[in-house]
């Protein structure tokens, strides 16, 4: 049996409401069939945040966080991205309590979901 452990990479992202910090983790042990994004966890937060992904094939992914106005308050991901199984750590510690939306574009994937943030 192997065992191995994958480092995860830490981004951070400059924006003009907050200065979140995200961790990307790669496990390619087992790729995935197809393309998902889940649901976050926990849904209402306060103030961290888990979004799970998953890629079936190397490909440009963006991940981007908006408000109800529809504006961009965050980009979490902007990259040529690895197959496999994604896990992105969203802190909305200097955003306001509201409802936002995630989506993400992968290939001719393309899916959004909602989250709360409750303070």
């Amino acid at each position: 049996m192997i065992i191995s452990t994958i480092e995860p990479k830490i981004y951070s992202f400059q924006s003009e409401c907050y200065d979140p910090v995200v961790m990307v983790d790669q496990n390619n042990n087992d790729l995935p069939k197809d393309f998902f994004l889940d649901q976050n966890y926990p849904n209402p937060f306060n103030p961290l945040t888990i979004i799970n992904y998953q890629l079936p094939i190397d490909c440009y992914v963006t991940l981007k966080v908006y408000n109800l106005l529809g504006q961009e308050v965050a980009t979490l991901v902007d990259e040529i991205q690895e197959a496999g199984y994604k896990s992105i750590a969203l802190d909305g510690s200097k955003l306001p309590s509201a409802v936002y939306f995630y989506r993400m574009t992968a290939e001719s994937f393309i899916e959004t979901k909602k989250l709360l943030l409750a303070k």
